[in-house]
């Protein structure tokens, strides 16, 4: 890797903790912490309720990391957890409608964020930005996974 590279990556890695938590960061006022929320995007954009290993692979986590975090969500009636009907040993998550008002929110928190941010560039220049980006995503979706 060349020293541009590694600029650009760590450039990316360092704007995309920034915007992570100036959108992301002060949620108390909506009664949950970064990490819940984390959790609730996650399952709010499965187009399905989830199992929960699947999220807890979504993020990285152990699944009874994801428990901790999931309890307090559905004990606030943000989260609900079902039977999974194909697979009696597992459990779908789906938010509740107060859970889908707490996702508009942080959406419109994560819109309003990014136009703050990239307010700096030109309509045309963040264009061309999101065509450069999306390019290098699909290089990277098209290449084999690891493992």
């Amino acid at each position: 890797m060349d020293d541009l590279d590694g600029e650009l990556l760590e450039t990316l890695r360092s704007l995309q903790q920034r915007l992570r938590r100036r959108s992301h960061g002060d949620v108390e006022d909506l009664g949950i912490t970064p990490a819940q929320g984390h959790v609730l995007r996650v399952v709010g954009r499965c187009p399905h309720p989830p199992r929960m290993g699947e999220v807890a692979a979504r993020l990285r986590i152990a699944p009874r990391s994801l428990t901790d975090l999931v309890d307090p969500l559905e004990e606030a009636g943000l989260l609900r957890r079902t039977p999974d009907p194909g697979n009696r040993r597992s459990l779908l998550l789906e938010p509740t409608p107060a859970g889908h008002g707490v996702l508009a929110e942080l959406g419109r928190r994560s819109r309003a964020s990014a136009a703050g941010a990239f307010a700096v560039l030109a309509p045309t220049d963040r264009r061309r930005l999101l065509e450069l980006l999306r390019r290098v995503e699909q290089a990277l979706a098209d290449e084999p996974e690891d493992g």
